[in-house]
C-alpha cells in the first residue's frame, strides 16, 4: 500500500480532532501496530474507523463480513456498533498481524462478536452463507475484483459493500504499477455493475460505497 498523500496532515489532524474519539484501547492498538508491524499504515485511521462504525450503526447491520483483518482495528470498530447478538466474520492470511488482532479482541467486550477466519479469503468466502448486511474489503488490491464477485451474492438486497484505498494515493489518475491498474479496473467494474448504486468518497485514501439494489 502506498503512503497516503491525498489529505494534508494538518487537515487530517483537524478532522480527527472533530470526530468522536475511539475508546482508549484503539490508541493502544495503533501504538502496538506501529511498533510491531512492518507496514503499519495498512491500519485504517481513527476517522475512517469511526466512519465504518457509524455505517454499521446507520444500516442496522447484524452480520458483517470483512476481507482483510490486519491488526483488527476496523473489525473492532465495526463490532462496537453491532447488537449483542451480532456477528462479524473477518478473513486474513497474516499470522503476525492477526496475533495482534486476537490479543485485542480478547481485551474488548465486543471481541466475542468477531470470528477470525485464517486462509485465503476467496477460499473462505466459498464456505459462507449469506445474507450479510455489510461487507468491508481492504486486502490485496489485485484480488479486489474477485472479492467483489464473491461478496456481492452474499449481500442482502439493500446491503452495503465498502472498499478501501480506491484512490490509491491518486495513482488511479496515472496508473503504472500492477496495483494501480488493479484499483482502476475495480472502480470501473463497480461503476458498470447494474446490481448496485455507488459513490466514491474522498475519505482518507478513497472509499467506494456500493448499495446492492
Amino acid at each position: 500500500m502506498p503512503k497516503l498523500t491525498l489529505v494534508p496532515p494538518e487537515v487530517e489532524a483537524y478532522a480527527d480532532a472533530h470526530t468522536t474519539a475511539p475508546a482508549p484501547l484503539f490508541g493502544e492498538l495503533r501504538d502496538v501496530t506501529y511498533a510491531r508491524m512492518s507496514s503499519p499504515h495498512m491500519q485504517v485511521g481513527s476517522v475512517e474507523g469511526t466512519f465504518l462504525r457509524m455505517l454499521v450503526a446507520l444500516t442496522g447491520a447484524r452480520r458483517v463480513l470483512e476481507i482483510g483483518t490486519f491488526t483488527g482495528y476496523s473489525a473492532l470498530m465495526m463490532a462496537e456498533a453491532l447488537p449483542d447478538d451480532g456477528a462479524l466474520i473477518t478473513c486474513d492470511v497474516n499470522p503476525e498481524a492477526t496475533d495482534v488482532a486476537r490479543a485485542f479482541f480478547l481485551r474488548s467486550p465486543h471481541g466475542r462478536k468477531i470470528d477470525l477466519r485464517m486462509g485465503p479469503a476467496l477460499d473462505t468466502l466459498k464456505t459462507l452463507q449469506g445474507p450479510f448486511d455489510l461487507a468491508f474489503i481492504d486486502a490485496d488490491k489485485p484480488s479486489y475484483a474477485a472479492y467483489w464477485d464473491a461478496v456481492l451474492p452474499l449481500l442482502r438486497p439493500g446491503g452495503l459493500i465498502i472498499a478501501d484505498n480506491v484512490l490509491w494515493s491518486g495513482r488511479v489518475l496515472q496508473p503504472e504499477a500492477p496495483n494501480d491498474h488493479a484499483i482502476v479496473d475495480f472502480n470501473a467494474k463497480v461503476s458498470a455493475d447494474p446490481r448496485v448504486e455507488h459513490v466514491l468518497l474522498t475519505v482518507r485514501d478513497g472509499m467506494m460505497l456500493a448499495r446492492k439494489r
